[in-house]
């Protein structure tokens, strides 16, 4: 399910809360309308995704079929080939290395591929908003269907955001 959203980035509190007062003086719902910032909500509260933490869990999913599937085709590759890896551990033992040898490669696949390392490859818009909060802006953030963004956005391009745009969450 994806969530549509009208994001003004705004300077200070003051700004902030004068854009708030007047979209609530237009008849918008205070559930549809949110300030994040110092003393508001934090991106965590409301719910903008972290790059980081998406990347853990998309390189965690990746990790629980990887890591198998990698034992089994090291494993296979070992028995097909006849590799022999360390001579004192027989045939079985050669498997099982080729094995492990293949998991840590799926591992390291999943690290990889999975965002471990380009967190912020896949991170869409929240990442810019992140990074705004940080510098001690405030978003002022409308939720809801096109017809109501449309009729916030003349109201918040009053107040001349540093940014206004729409937002879709997945």
């Amino acid at each position: 399910m994806s969530m549509s959203y009208l994001v003004a980035v705004l300077r200070d509190r003051l700004e902030a809360e004068a854009a708030y007062t007047a979209l609530e003086k237009a008849g918008f719902e205070s559930a549809n309308v949110s300030i994040l910032g110092r003393g508001y909500q934090s991106a965590d509260e409301f719910g903008l995704v972290d790059p980081g933490v998406q990347a853990r869990k998309r390189a965690t999913l990746m990790a629980f079929w990887l890591v198998p599937f990698g034992f089994f085709a090291g494993a296979t590759f070992n028995l097909i080939s006849h590799l022999n890896l360390i001579t004192w551990t027989g045939e079985v033992g050669n498997t099982v290395i080729g094995g492990i040898l293949g998991a840590l490669g799926g591992a390291m696949g999943s690290y990889f591929i999975g965002g471990g390392i380009n967190v912020s490859d896949e991170s869409g818009e929240a990442l810019p908003y992140r990074n705004s909060l940080e510098e001690g802006k405030y978003l002022v953030i409308v939720r809801g269907s096109t017809t109501l963004k449309n009729r916030a956005k003349p109201i918040l391009q009053q107040f001349e955001p540093e940014e206004l745009q729409g937002y879709t969450q997945e």
